[in-house]
């Protein structure tokens, strides 16, 4: 079965609240046994940006983000019963997110050598028109305290980081999980996470300074 990721666009108030209603529709999935496709929907519509964006900063791929998001979802539909409440559904869903995409770079096509070019990270003013929604990139308390520059700019620096470093600020800033959250994610201490996050926040001040 062929699921298809609805666009997702920045959430007016009253689509804030529809959220919010929908999260509590979607309690007790720690109980459930199977789902349909009215809530598989609602989980995309909910976090189909979230875990479209994640897949990015770690593959730096588009098209392949596309194609492993989609697997997510259709992982999430037949796997539900599997998730029993231990963290929140969209840790889980990073947790299957995570694992699909080391599972393709082990696989075939990325020993090949298929892994495919580096991309930019899609501005603003372009947006974004596949199929998981917009991956534009939008302020942040974060950002601010960087410095007064472009956030494309921002995130091109963050994405020239490496591996480690990237992911765990890419889960501090822009999918906003604490630093136990990413902890229990990515299988590391807190203080490796902190530590990490520290060392990536350096890093990127001292290129921006080095700009200046």
């Amino acid at each position: 079965m062929k699921f298809l990721l609805e666009k997702v666009n920045p959430p007016s108030t009253l689509e804030v609240k529809y959220n919010e209603v929908k999260r509590l529709e979607l309690d007790g999935l720690e109980q459930a046994e199977a789902i349909n496709e009215e809530q598989l929907r609602q989980i995309m519509k909910l976090y189909g940006e979230d875990v479209w964006n994640y897949i990015y900063f770690l593959t730096k791929n588009s098209d392949q983000t596309d194609e492993l998001t989609q697997e997510v979802f259709i992982k999430c539909y037949y796997r539900i019963s599997t998730y029993r409440g231990a963290s929140s559904l969209k840790t889980w869903l990073f947790t299957i997110a995570r694992n699909t995409v080391f599972s393709y770079r082990k696989s075939r096509f990325f020993r090949s050598g298929l892994w495919g070019e580096m991309q930019p990270l899609p501005t603003e003013d372009e947006g974004r028109q596949g199929s998981a929604g917009q991956a534009a990139v939008t302020r942040s308390a974060e950002m601010e305290y960087l410095g007064d520059r472009q956030v494309h700019e921002i995130w091109r620096l963050i994405m020239s980081l490496p591996d480690k470093l990237r992911e765990v600020l890419v889960l501090d800033l822009k999918a906003e999980l604490s630093v136990r959250e990413i902890a229990e994610l990515i299988r590391i201490s807190p203080g490796t996470v902190k530590s990490r996050l520290y060392r990536a926040r350096h890093k990127i001040q001292d290129k921006l300074r080095g700009m200046e």
